[in-house]
């Protein structure tokens, strides 16, 4: 039995951990290496992770995640005074 959603994720998982280590020992920002290892392991690069819809969908479920998260850190009263320099 294949589960192609949860190949894909094993493949960008533990290439996120390598990248992690990577960027950490060269000093640069994880981000840049993130986007650098997209480039090469996505379907334009080495083909690694070829399914763009399931690669999508872990995307959607990553940003309702953190979404979900700052609603939890954020309270209403720290909002409403954050109003101002905000909504300058």
């Amino acid at each position: 039995m294949e589960i192609p959603l949860l190949q894909e994720f094993v493949t960008v998982f533990s290439l996120s951990i390598g990248v992690i280590y990577v960027c950490h020992k060269i000093n640069i920002p994880a981000i840049v290496g993130f986007l650098l290892t997209g480039i090469i392991a996505g379907p334009y690069g080495l083909n690694l992770v070829g399914d763009i819809h399931a690669v999508e969908a872990m995307a959607e479920i990553g940003v309702v995640l953190l979404l979900f998260s700052i609603g939890m850190e954020l309270s209403f009263g720290e909002l409403i005074r954050l109003r101002k320099p905000v909504l300058i």
